[in-house]
């Protein structure tokens, strides 16, 4: 796969408004999320992993929120319904439903699901958790897309929802 992939900036492209100053860290994650789904399944469902990438956090800009699973999950609905892809709404929707959870996924469309919650979690940890990523490709990644205060966005935004919200639980923690 090439990167930038057109097929992920046209999907981003819709959400740049939203993102507004957040637009180049949240597509930089977008990729380093993808790029670690490509290792992890060797190449295999790229379109696929390629929509759950740009849509997987999306409703935090979209609702303004940060209990945006099931936000990001009406936006995959909406843009699904709009181009007539409903076949992979279901399997996209687990993938973003499950894709901050501490536990292995097991259930319908499980390589899919599970490779990309293990990509999330790559990237969201920094490596620390890299699930047989190699060190030298993490870092390879990360210099083509560098994180530009994505972690530190995360850390205010779970800072933030903890005072608003201190008895709501983070996605993380939600069944």
């Amino acid at each position: 796969m090439q990167f930038p992939d057109p097929n992920v900036e046209t999907l981003l492209q819709r959400f740049q408004p939203a993102l507004g100053g957040d637009y180049e860290k949240y597509r930089n994650h977008v990729y380093r999320v993808l790029a670690n789904c490509l290792l992890l399944d060797d190449n295999a469902n790229v379109p696929t992993y390629a929509i759950a990438a740009v849509f997987h956090d999306i409703g935090i800009w979209t609702d303004h929120t940060f209990d945006y699973l099931a936000p990001s999950i009406a936006q995959l609905r909406a843009y699904f319904t709009e181009t007539g892809q409903e076949a992979l709404l279901e399997e996209i929707s687990l993938m973003i439903s499950w894709h901050h959870k501490t536990s292995r996924y097991t259930g319908p469309f499980e390589k899919t699901v599970e490779t990309f919650r293990e990509a999330d979690w790559t990237d969201v940890s920094l490596g620390l958790t890299s699930f047989g990523i190699q060190r030298s490709q993490l870092k390879a990644i990360r210099e083509k897309f560098p994180n530009r205060g994505f972690h530190w966005f995360l850390l205010r935004q779970t800072f933030r929802n903890f005072l608003k919200h201190p008895l709501n639980p983070l996605p993380v923690f939600k069944k």
